[in-house]
């Protein structure tokens, strides 16, 4: 999946949990979905019809309610979940989960697979603020799946940024072509 793809999937916060469930066997019914990811019904609202536009899920004719309609993988929907269901495998306990939803995680951990500087991981997440990368590096730094290193070769000595532990491995699943 390509980085632009990536953010676009991320950027809605159940976006990943609601592929992952549907790739474990959860039905496609608001409901169970609802049950599975423990998401609040506004923000998970806002992920199904997001996933919906992005074209990896479709309402399933002749099934559900007009209200309450139920949803089915498409195509790329299919390769989208393999990828979340991945994803969510590497993350070894479940209070880390919650860094998943956040919207520029996984695209920076992906980007950082080889030591990189600030710059080069903006570059290469054309769409991300200065901000948000900062953040996103320092809450990965704290749960341990982003290592820093300061380059002292150069000057001025400047940090270089590496994904680790499960970071390196949530990178590498994305990176992974699907099986």
């Amino acid at each position: 999946m390509d980085i632009s793809t990536l953010v676009k999937v991320t950027s809605k916060a159940w976006s990943l949990t609601i592929l992952a469930s549907m790739y474990e066997g959860v039905p496609g019914r608001q409901a169970a979905l609802l049950g599975a990811s423990g998401a609040g019904r506004t923000a998970f609202a806002h992920s199904i019809l997001h996933l919906t536009d992005l074209g990896l899920l479709e309402k399933n004719p002749g099934h559900g309610h007009p209200l309450r309609p139920e949803y089915r993988l498409t195509q790329k929907g299919g390769e989208a979940a393999l990828m979340a269901h991945r994803i969510r495998q590497a993350v070894p306990r479940l209070s880390e989960i919650s860094l998943l939803r956040r919207v520029w995680t996984i695209p920076v951990l992906v980007v950082a697979q080889k030591p990189l500087h600030f710059s080069q991981i903006k570059k290469e997440l054309v769409s991300i603020s200065d901000r948000a990368l900062s953040q996103s590096l320092i809450q990965l730094q704290a749960q341990h799946w982003m290592r820093r290193e300061v380059d002292t070769t150069i000057r001025p000595p400047r940090p270089l940024y590496q994904a680790t532990n499960a970071g390196f491995l949530i990178g590498r699943v994305v990176s992974e072509p699907a099986f």
